[in-house]
């Protein structure tokens, strides 16, 4: 089977290197010269909304999929009438908007921290004295990795955080005091079997993942896979998915979704019977789904800027090297090690050593 990819970032260069030995081949769109999923697919070098480009990908492939969500609905529309798309464009409807997000959460029973639609300085200033403070203002789209965020401590904060996020439509959402943050990466295939891997632990350094720890048998689980259900089960969802959230007390609270193969899920490279990768060609490709149990204390720490050299990564031991084949640059994911220990004790020994290769501390 041929699998189209909308982008040919890292994401799509690991969902190819999971589906190749499934006898699936991949081609990508992406614009960029260095696209590193290259490596791995043939690459259609083109805009995300030129025609000439999408029909050509519809043209050698069986199926389409995607590695972000803010890829243009309009493509994934004019895609899918002439070969399927995974998961459907719909799903892009609500994530790429963080009020049709939220407003998604709450018709669902899904809990979500406060929040309401700003749209000018004199509604942030309403939403502030309805929510309190402090709060988060967010834009509504185009928004990751803690850009277009602002955080508002007083009321003397509001006109430097509107002019801050560039005076877009946005969220003000209330500021949680939670004890973790954590998500749930689950896949859904074409007949409706869901799989959940078991609950990540994550921990973020200037709004980037930092470090993700598997957490079999989690206190939280069943409740972020009812939530995560509800979703999957609302799109008739197909593909992986992910769900983040804040756990205050023994509540779990949305922050967001994400639908496709996420960071915080890539300790599956190695800790997991099958890899979110691999479960992703899986369901969009109609093949039975793998199993998603943890094999081992796993664990997966992010690589941001600088790159330390294979040599020392593999030094470390249960450590496992995954470079994107990008260049160093501060605050870019460059690559990430994945880490399969035999014990907890082994594993933060291996998370440590890892962290110290990327000048990075907790």
């Amino acid at each position: 089977m041929k699998i189209g990819v909308l982008g040919g970032g890292q994401l799509a260069r690991m969902i190819a290197l999971a589906g190749i030995p499934l006898d699936c081949s991949f081609v990508v769109l992406d614009p960029s010269d260095t696209a590193c999923a290259a490596a791995a697919a043939t690459q259609i070098k083109g805009d995300y909304d030129d025609p000439q480009a999408l029909a050509e990908l519809a043209r050698q492939v069986d199926v389409v999929t995607y590695e972000f969500e803010n890829v243009p609905q309009a493509s994934a529309r004019l895609l899918a009438q002439s070969v399927p798309v995974y998961p459907a464009a719909d799903v892009l409807h609500v994530a790429q908007d963080r009020l049709n997000e939220k407003n998604l959460f709450t018709q669902l029973g899904i809990e979500t921290p406060p929040y309401a639609p700003v749209n000018s300085l004199s509604e942030l200033e309403r939403a502030a004295a309805t929510i309190g403070l402090p709060a988060v203002l967010k834009t509504r789209t185009q928004g990751y990795d803690g850009k277009g965020q602002a955080v508002i401590r007083s009321q003397d904060q509001l006109a430097q955080a509107w002019t801050a996020i560039g005076e877009v439509p946005a969220i003000l959402e209330g500021f949680i005091r939670f004890e973790r943050e954590v998500s749930m990466v689950a896949v859904r295939n074409l007949a409706g079997e869901i799989r959940y891997y078991p609950l990540s632990e994550n921990h973020h350094d200037a709004g980037i993942l930092r470090i993700a720890r598997a957490q079999p048998g989690d206190a939280m689980t069943e409740q972020a896979q009812s939530y995560t259900e509800k979703l999957l089960s609302h799109f008739n969802y197909v593909g992986v998915i992910a769900v983040e959230f804040f756990q205050r007390g023994d509540q779990l609270l949305a922050n967001e979704f994400a639908p496709r193969v996420h960071n915080s899920g890539h300790w599956t490279m190695e800790g997991a019977e099958c890899s979110q990768f691999e479960n992703h060609v899986r369901a969009v490709a109609d093949l039975p789904l793998g199993s998603t149990e943890a094999l081992s204390c796993a664990a997966m720490v992010n690589i941001i800027g600088d790159l330390p050299s294979a040599a020392d990564v593999l030094a470390v031991e249960h450590a496992h090297a995954h470079f994107y084949g990008k260049s160093a640059r501060p605050g870019r994911k460059v690559a990430h090690v994945g880490i399969r220990a035999p014990s907890v004790a082994a594993r933060e020994a291996a998370i440590e050593q890892t962290l110290t290769l990327a000048g990075a501390h907790f």
